[in-house]
């Protein structure tokens, strides 16, 4: 008799629950494939969300072309990319440490509690002596880590990834405190990405500012070609010396050149910093960047003048300056002058792009000073020819008429015998000779050269004369008679001057005299030079013994010195040519 089953107990002695194990099981697989698939859905969601992130980030780089707006941008995009809450871009100094450090994060307070700024030191300087990207869970963990200044915000998770240009790293980006925690080799390598990114950004913002410095260099440079061809304006030097000034972003210029006796260096023109300090001084040209430049004929760039220690740089001893570079002037004739250009102390150095540019200004210079010179041998020579005739007419004309007419009043005097007129027209005959004496004289002075690699024994003379005229209150009245500069040497020419400068100044301080006439005359065999003063005459003892120098000299050459009271002081000096 067959049975039939209890509810709940299906045929053949099975129960209801085993039917239901069997049945859970493909339910069981099947949402952990579901969870499984939504899991790599939201990763792939999550990726999609990161790669268009990183998009945003590009397109905000790439969308300008100045660099300080570009630097700052990729910081911004960093920080946002991996959600970071700090972020920084470090700039590498030539010297390996930072020339900038762009941040993004911290607060104008807390950064100027802070104060200075990371110099890269530290991890920092780690990821700048090993540029490959560095991941920590927690900055105080690293052996690197130098730990953070008063006042700096705490910071944990660090992420830090070079950005190179070219070959060449440019710099760093910093990330600190991921939301979340720390951060993940995806991170990593989007920051990476975004870093290529960026150096190809900077590449571009760097070409840009560079061909806009070169147009800016190339329309100072037409200014002063345009005001080197004319006459009349700011003087060359002073243009050139400006307009680098501001093109290579300096503090500082200075243009210095040889002085008379070529052992010191003069500056000539200065613009920025203290330059009216700096115009007109004067130094030594041995052992200084400066003479380093004119005698080499070749560009010198210092990084920091303080860490110089082979030459000097004149500039440094009165404007602070860090990065120097000196760049001859180089004319037809060799070097003629060095420009000193300066930046303050703790300012980037000099690149190659602004000395090539600095040397084209100096190039300019050059031909500045070669101009000068040009047109001031044509003023000379205009001035010397037009010197020139005025001495011809003189001799041809002038004096021929004065002698004639000396001629006719001697005729007449001789014929008057005892006539009382006769003494009157000697003293006309004598005027007109000494005013043919006169003109001689002016006619020496016209003739003679311009110039002091030109003077002769007159010009030297006469040279004494003009210094003095100030300390005299008058000019005095001076006569050559005789060929002076013809047979008058060195030597004696250097005594007679000592003696006319010597006999000037004591007229000067002790005479009270207003008036003064000198005569100058040379014969084969003696020159004498002769001072006569209308002053109070010699009264002082003291005057008598400074007059022992005098009296040396005309003995030295087998000559003699007499001084005699005549209403005032004649005195009179001789030498013996040999």
């Amino acid at each position: 008799m067959l049975v039939a089953p209890e509810d709940g107990e299906a045929p053949g002695g099975s129960s209801s629950g085993d039917i239901g194990e069997y049945s859970d099981a493909p339910r069981l697989e099947l949402d952990q494939l579901l969870g499984q698939l939504i899991e790599r859905a939201n990763d792939v969601i999550g990726a999609q969300d990161r790669l268009r992130g990183l998009l945003r980030a590009n397109r905000s780089i790439v969308g300008d072309l100045a660099l300080p707006v570009v630097l700052r941008r990729i910081v911004e995009a960093a920080r946002d990319l991996v959600h970071a809450r700090y972020a920084a871009l470090g700039v590498l100094a030539p010297d390996r440490g930072l020339e900038q450090f762009i941040h993004v994060g911290v607060d104008d307070r807390t950064v100027a509690e802070i104060g200075h700024l990371p110099e890269g030191k530290g991890l920092l300087g780690a990821l700048i002596d090993d540029p490959h990207p560095i991941r920590l869970a927690n900055l105080g963990d690293d052996r690197r880590s130098v730990g953070f200044p008063p006042h700096h915000p705490p910071m944990a998770s660090f992420l830090g990834v070079p950005i190179r240009v070219r070959d060449e790293v440019y710099g760093n980006l910093y990330l600190t405190e991921r939301e979340g925690g720390r951060f993940t080799a995806e991170d990593e390598e989007l920051v990476a990405a975004l870093a290529a990114t960026a150096a190809t950004a900077i590449e571009n913002a760097r070409l840009f500012a560079e061909s806009h410095r070169r147009q800016d260099w190339l329309q100072a440079s037409t200014e002063i070609t345009r005001q080197l061809l004319a006459s009349e304006g700011e003087n060359p030097l002073q243009l050139i010396a400006r307009r680098i000034l501001e093109m290579a972003d300096a503090d500082v210029v200075t243009v210095v050149r040889p002085a008379n006796d070529a052992a010191d260096l003069a500056v000539d023109i200065a613009v920025g910093n203290r330059a009216d300090e700096l115009t007109g001084a004067r130094y030594p040209v041995e052992g200084t960047l400066s003479g380093l430049a004119i005698s080499s004929g070749r560009p010198v760039m210092i990084g920091d003048v303080q860490q110089e220690t082979t030459y000097v740089v004149q500039l440094s001893t009165v404007v602070p300056v860090g990065p120097v570079m000196a760049i001859p002037l180089t004319g037809a004739r060799g070097s003629r002058g060095a420009l000193m250009v300066g930046r303050l102390h703790g300012r980037r150095q000099f690149n190659d792009v602004e000395l090539d540019m600095a040397m084209t200004f100096a190039n300019h210079a050059s031909i500045a000073l070669e101009l000068a010179d040009a047109r001031a041998d044509q003023q000379r020579m205009v001035l010397l020819e037009d010197r020139d005739r005025i001495a011809r007419d003189l001799h041809d004309h002038v004096i021929q008429r004065l002698f004639a007419s000396g001629l006719t009043v001697q005729t007449i005097a001789s014929s008057l015998r005892n006539d009382p007129r006769a003494a009157r027209l000697s003293r006309v005959i004598d005027d007109i000779d000494d005013t043919i004496k006169q003109i001689r004289t002016s006619i020496f002075e016209l003739r003679g050269p311009i110039g002091p690699e030109q003077e002769t024994v007159r010009t030297r003379l006469l040279g004494v004369v003009n210094d003095l005229v100030e300390l005299l209150g008058f000019a005095p009245s001076v006569r050559f008679t005789g060929p002076v500069d013809t047979v008058v040497g060195d030597e004696v020419a250097e005594d007679a001057v000592a003696v006319l400068r010597e006999a000037l100044t004591n007229t000067a301080r002790h005479a009270n005299a207003t008036r003064v006439d000198i005569e100058v005359s040379a014969t084969s065999t003696e020159v004498a030079v002769e001072v006569v003063d209308n002053g109070t005459g010699l009264r002082d003892a003291r005057r008598r013994s400074g007059l022992a120098n005098l009296q040396q000299r005309a003995e030295r050459h087998g000559g003699e010195l007499s001084i005699r009271d005549e209403g005032g002081t004649r005195l009179r000096w001789t030498a013996r040519l040999r």
